[in-house]
């Protein structure tokens, strides 16, 4: 679309004669399709009704485009809203340019973070979510070609994307209105824009993300609905709300995980890392968990305090701190931050798993950054990059610069807890683009504090090992966890679902289960680990000791932990627990390996502790145990719920 295109159409609706529009519509629909079909390129049929109905879109072919389109052009300023039957004019979000990029703030504090109850299934594809007119009360039909006469009468954004990498994943289609520019720009960002001009022949799309805020105020209550609709060869995803967070990044993730269902694999919601360590070997951690689980905050620096050391933790009772002496950190390189493909063509023989980023940029969450310095390597990126970034949740004013510890506020004095910036993965230092083999892989939990008075489920260590059949039930139940920052939640220990990216999956938990056990056993040679972070017993830790279980086993290297060195922990559901451990002299004491020897914990408010935890297990597995679930998967579900000891886990799946 030239500019001269774009200038006269985003005031399309002053044309006082429709034909005097369509003579502009159809000879730019008439090229776009004279492309496509020479390359071999077909749009599925509600793509194709939209874009031939004369209304007004602009397709676009860069971030950069988007960029100038948030803002509506030339402006500083804009204000994202629309005109609602019987409430008015509605504002969704204030979009400013900043020197670094877009900074977008929604309106309602509610908007913020992602519901995590967003998803409906509007087919008859096999599938264990809700129904849509089963949450409704009606079938979608309707609703469906409301959403396309909808967007009939809008100025879109149109462009083309490719969800995945590497040619593993789906290629699609955006059709967005035009004044949501900076939802689009976030889209194009995560999941690769693909100019029209050099889409390669035969490209096939096979997933259409339509996006319609509108409807979540005179159909939804407000809430951020996401309906998927599946066929054969296509997966429609219907985006109800302008936050990223349900649709562009896990709407996508969504359409992902039904192609692997489909073919066989796994695109599994984790972190990459390679980490060197001063000694000059590598060791690659793959960190997995729900959301707030760490998978950003392992590819981050460690801080150190004003005087060198590296604080460990801060007793919640008494202020104490304590730190330890680091002289040299390990580097580290990073490869994926949510979302890592696991497929078939990437894999080889050695006994370990091999992934590939999954996505374009990287959704980063920066609520631990509260001032300047707190992560001066992200500051960095972020303050003067390379390209536009996008900001959500941060303060700003037209024309200044975006900074990611000054948070918007979701009431005077309480910051949101979920700003975020997307960064492309390509202006990261050291970032890797190549499939990464993988030694150990590590599951997050954010663990609340733990004492005598008050026991929690925080009572897991710095780190565990677990034996492989462990490993996989942690991924079955998933904690959500304490005072999850990304997600509209009610707070306690829910579950996220099997490998704790089933919020965005639309198919059967079993075989998601079975997926994932397939993999572990294909993987003998790779290690599994538990940590958490928040809390250990009575002391915060923030995401310490994920961060200081990378630079250990780094420069443990390949060697494997001395026999004495750890024991069955005196809760079989956390597998091994530490007896000791040193970094480069440092000895880590002990209360923050075995929480049942801190003072403020003991025995008996550990034991309390675990009894929450199986709880918690027996009341998420018995799901699972389906005609569908593998005989082996069954076996490891019922010696769970029979109280099975460390040794029993290991006798299932053996642990090299």
């Amino acid at each position: 679309m030239n500019e001269r295109f774009w200038k006269i159409n985003r005031f399309w609706y002053l044309y006082p004669v429709a034909s005097q529009l369509r003579t502009l519509i159809v000879p730019h629909m008439n090229s776009l399709l004279s492309t496509l079909q020479n390359k071999g390129i077909s749009l599925p049929a509600d793509a194709a009704a939209i874009l031939k109905s004369g209304t007004p879109f602009t397709v676009f072919h860069s971030v950069e485009e988007l960029e100038r389109a948030a803002v509506n052009g030339e402006n500083d300023t804009y204000t994202v809203c629309y005109d609602i039957p019987g409430r008015g004019e509605v504002s969704e979000a204030v979009v400013h340019r900043v020197t670094n990029g877009i900074s977008a703030n929604y309106t309602e504090p509610y908007m913020r973070r992602r519901d995590p109850d967003t998803m409906a299934i509007a087919d008859d594809q096999p599938t264990d979510k809700e129904l849509f007119r089963d949450k409704f009360g009606y079938a979608f039909e309707d609703l469906r070609k409301e959403t396309i006469q909808w967007l009939q009468s809008q100025e879109l954004a149109v462009f083309f994307y490719f969800a995945g990498n590497n040619g593993i994943g789906s290629g699609g289609l955006a059709i967005a209105p035009a004044n949501a520019g900076f939802f689009a720009m976030g889209l194009a960002m995560l999941q690769r824009i693909m100019p029209v001009e050099q889409l390669p022949e035969g490209f096939v799309v096979d997933s259409v993300i339509y996006v319609a805020p509108t409807f979540r105020h005179t159909h939804f209550d407000g809430k951020q609905i996401v309906v998927h609709k599946r066929s054969e060869g296509l997966h429609e995803i219907f985006s109800y709300n302008l936050y990223p967070g349900p649709s562009a990044k896990k709407g996508l993730y969504g359409a992902l995980l039904t192609k692997g269902e489909r073919e066989g694999w796994v695109t599994a919601h984790c972190s990459t890392v390679q980490v060197v360590s001063p000694y000059d070997n590598i060791t690659t951690f793959m960190h997995e968990g729900a959301s707030g689980g760490g998978k950003s905050e392992m590819l981050q620096n460690i801080v150190r305090e004003p005087n060198g050391q590296v604080q460990i933790g801060q007793n919640i009772l008494t202020g104490e701190k304590r730190l330890i002496n680091l002289p040299i950190f390990c580097t580290f390189n990073p490869v994926t931050d949510d979302m890592a493909l696991c497929h078939p063509s990437l894999q080889g023989n050695n006994g370990k798993l091999t992934v590939l980023d999954a996505e374009n940029a990287w959704f980063i969450r920066v609520d631990s950054v509260t001032d300047y310095g707190d992560d001066p390597f992200l500051e960095k990126l972020t303050i003067k990059p390379k390209t536009p970034l996008l900001f959500l949740n941060i303060k700003t004013h037209p024309g200044c610069t975006a900074l990611i510890w000054d948070h918007t506020e979701d009431s005077p004095g309480k910051r949101c807890p979920n700003p975020r910036v997307i960064v492309p993965r390509d202006i990261v230092p050291n970032v890797v683009h190549e499939p990464v083999t993988v030694d150990i892989r590590s599951f997050g939990v954010r663990t609340p504090p733990c004492t005598r008075e008050n026991p929690t489920y925080g009572i897991i260590g710095l780190f565990h090992i677990l034996p492989p059949a462990l490993a996989w039930l942690w991924r079955l139940v998933s904690p959500r966890g304490h005072a999850n920052p990304s997600i509209v939640d009610g707070g306690g220990m829910g579950s996220e679902g099997v490998g704790s990216y089933w919020p965005f999956a639309t198919g059967k938990m079993d075989t998601h289960a079975n997926l994932l056990l397939e993999q572990i056993l294909e993987t003998p040679r790779i290690r599994y680990t538990l940590v958490p972070n928040q809390h250990i017993g009575a002391w915060k830790v923030g995401f310490k000791p994920q961060l200081l279980m990378r630079e250990y086993l780094t420069r443990r290297g390949n060697a494997r932990l001395r026999s004495d060195q750890y024991q069955p922990a005196r809760c079989p559901l956390l597998g091994f627990e530490l007896n000791y451990l040193t970094i480069e002299g440092a000895k880590i004491p002990s209360r923050f390996l075995q929480v049942h020897k801190q003072v403020d914990v003991e025995t008996s408010g550990y034991d309390a502790g675990a009894g929450i935890l199986f709880d918690f297990f027996r009341a998420e597995l018995p799901k699972y145990l389906t005609p569908e679930l593998s005989a082996s998967g069954k076996q490891i579900i019922e010696a769970c719920l029979d109280g099975a000891s460390v040794e029993d886990y290991l006798s299932l799946i053996p642990m090299e």
